[in-house]
């Protein structure tokens, strides 16, 4: 494993660095917060993380150890790629990152172009207890709740059936105040089924109450 790389900046692009370690040239992909403080000419050091594919060997490189380290969590969380995993922290800073999977926050992931509710909710879901902001000193952030699990899952779910997010978000709520122990468990297919069930007999009340009128 290559854990950082030391050597000459030979080019700085977009999205990638090239740097010169002793006449050998090593290309790395980079947030561009990472590359703007590379100077060409000058002697520069970066933590990297290494990807291996069938076809390719792949350079991720950072500032420091700590956004590579968020980058590899990142990278546990099933479809999310290196490329993905490099937006988030090219959007956001490690320790916003760590703040926003410790507390459930799935808004923050959805302003990373790419990643929509669905993919933020599975985010959170799957880092929960991965990453813990560093706040030497800081107030303690709140605990994971159930909700900001699952919600934005199954909310994600209805609105690609076609019901708005207001709508959807409405519905789940009166759908467990029915059945609370559902929201208890936390059962994203549960929840969702029982919604789309209260959905549709609030649909036949409504059937029978015009059917009265008439």
């Amino acid at each position: 494993m290559i854990s950082f790389l030391r050597g000459t900046v030979a080019h700085v692009g977009l999205s990638t660095a090239v740097i010169d370690l002793n006449g050998a040239g090593m290309s790395v992909f980079a947030t561009p917060q990472t590359l703007g403080h590379l100077k060409l000419g000058e002697e520069a050091k970066l933590f990297t993380s290494l990807i291996v594919r069938e076809d390719s060997l792949t350079l991720f490189g950072f500032a420091d150890d700590d956004e590579r380290e968020v980058f590899d969590v990142l990278l546990s969380v099933s479809g999310v790629g290196p490329r993905l995993a490099l937006a988030v922290l090219a959007v956001h800073e490690p320790e916003a990152i760590r703040v926003a999977a410790h507390t459930g926050d799935s808004k923050t992931f959805t302003k990373v172009p790419g990643i929509g509710p669905k993919v933020a909710g599975r985010i959170v879901l799957e880092l929960a207890g991965k990453l813990v902001p560093h706040g030497t000193g800081a107030a303690p952030t709140p605990a994971l709740s159930a909700e900001t699990v699952w919600k934005p899952q199954v909310v994600a779910a209805m609105t690609s059936l076609g019901w708005s997010e207001k709508d959807a978000t409405g519905s789940i709520d009166k759908a467990l105040a029915d059945s609370p122990g559902l929201a208890e468990d936390g059962n994203v297919a549960q929840i969702l089924r029982a919604t789309l069930r209260w959905l549709g007999q609030d649909g036949a009340r409504a059937g029978n109450r015009v059917g009265s009128r008439g």
